[in-house]
């Protein structure tokens, strides 16, 4: 929901509170009013409403610094769930979380290359049944569901929106609405880059005021950025498009009808038709070169790179170098401090396109004489967008992405003097 600048509500308070809980492990009340700018009062009343709710529990006492030691506490993970569903050509992924993001049952169906919209929505409550039923997760601590949809929203919240049957088959509306009727549930849609960085967020104990950028790699290239721990979606959702970064202007033509595109050069269809180029090497690694089978070529590229095949590893290396200067540029105008890589493409090739993305960072960056960018992995590989797009569920649910509580601050404490005077 879009505020005014300097406005935060009673969600954005609880959602401050829950993301220093989950980033600290356990902290006291005194902790997260002073981390946080609320005054002990506030953070007491929304402490109370979540352990109320079984959300976060009290977990023992802190150290002492004078007086009474303090209760420690901690989120209760298993308190509640949520879905998570990933959307992309090849596979429908679906993964049930814990409220840490921890995975605890997945199962996967066919991709959007094969199905329609109505498909999902008909199977969709059988799967989740499903998922509930292995982690014997009660059917009433569902939050709801997340949706990570590659590609692009056409249609700002703020636009109009076309009549549904005007609507393209994967319209992010068209899919909440067909989800949130068929489940029953409340539905999050958003880009899977963004959930792929709300998932490193919310899962790897982040701080409160993270800066970080994740970059995606599936059969595109996609970036999410989080920032000062909230993620920027940009006008219309529409952030993050790295792979239309345009690196050579006189290059091929690319479906978004510019030449020269990062996707063009460096994505996994990229690294397959180059790999084409050469017969023997094509036919050594058994290359179907139909364009439904790209996935399955690139795999065979990225296995024969890991098992030491130098003319893999040279694509390979090529393709993670464009990618390098890439991010250069976006680094050059974000400061980038830490970029995480994840997503399908690394599978097998991660450590290799790690490196190179590092050397290119630390070669070229503008700021890399005052500070390093740090190129890591992510931890949540292939399930990063699904895991993200259930963390997207829990925040929707719970509160929201923190954003400053200041301004709440200063309300409680003009109350407190308003009240003094009265008093007086």
């Amino acid at each position: 929901m879009t505020r005014r600048r300097g406005q935060t509500s009673a969600r954005d308070n609880r959602g401050a509170l829950l993301d220093l809980i989950r980033s600290a492990g356990s902290i006291s009340r005194v902790e997260i009013a002073a981390r946080s700018g609320l005054t002990e009062a506030t953070v007491s009343r929304i402490v109370k409403q979540l352990v109320q709710s079984g959300i976060v529990i009290e977990t023992g006492r802190g150290s002492s610094t004078g007086g009474k030691r303090p209760t420690l506490l901690e989120l209760n993970r298993t308190a509640r769930f949520a879905v998570g569903i990933l959307l992309s050509d090849r596979r429908t992924t679906y993964v049930l979380t814990d409220l840490s993001g921890a995975v605890v049952a997945s199962d996967e169906a066919a991709g959007t290359a094969h199905i329609r919209r109505g498909d999902v929505a008909a199977t969709a409550p059988g799967v989740i049944d499903s998922l509930l039923e292995q982690a014997k997760a009660p059917r009433e601590a569902l939050l709801g569901i997340g949706v990570a949809i590659p590609g692009r929203e056409e249609y700002g919240e703020s636009g109009p929106r076309p009549d549904p049957e005007w609507r393209p088959e994967w319209d992010w509306a068209a899919v909440e609405q067909d989800l949130a009727k068929a489940t029953g549930r409340p539905i999050s849609v958003e880009n899977d880059s963004t959930c792929a960085a709300i998932g490193e967020f919310w899962t790897t104990q982040g701080s409160a005021a993270a800066d970080f950028a994740v970059v995606n790699l599936a059969s595109g290239i996609g970036f999410g950025l989080v920032t000062a721990g909230d993620v920027y979606r940009g006008a219309t959702s529409n952030v993050g498009e790295l792979g239309h970064v345009i690196l050579d202007v006189n290059g091929p033509e690319c479906t978004c009808g510019s030449r020269g595109c990062l996707e063009m050069l460096a994505a996994s269809k990229a690294i397959v038709r180059s790999a084409l180029g050469d017969r023997a090497f094509a036919h050594d690694l058994a290359l179907s070169g139909a364009p439904e089978d790209a996935p399955d070529d690139y795999d065979r590229i990225a296995r024969a790179s890991a098992d030491g095949d130098g003319r893999a590893t040279a694509l390979i290396v090529d393709a993670a170098r464009l990618l390098g200067k890439a991010l250069v540029s976006v680094t050059n105008v974000l400061d980038l401090e830490r970029i995480v890589l994840t997503g399908p493409a690394l599978d097998h090739v991660g450590s290799e396109v790690a490196r190179v993305v590092g050397e290119e960072l630390s070669d070229h960056a503008y700021v890399r004489r005052i500070h390093p960018t740090h190129v890591q992995l992510s931890r949540n590989g292939r399930l990063a967008s699904s895991i993200g797009a259930a963390s997207l569920a829990i925040h929707e649910q719970l509160g929201g992405f923190h954003r400053t509580a200041a301004p709440q601050e200063s309300a409680d404490h003009e109350q407190s003097i308003r009240q003094r005077s009265t008093k007086e």
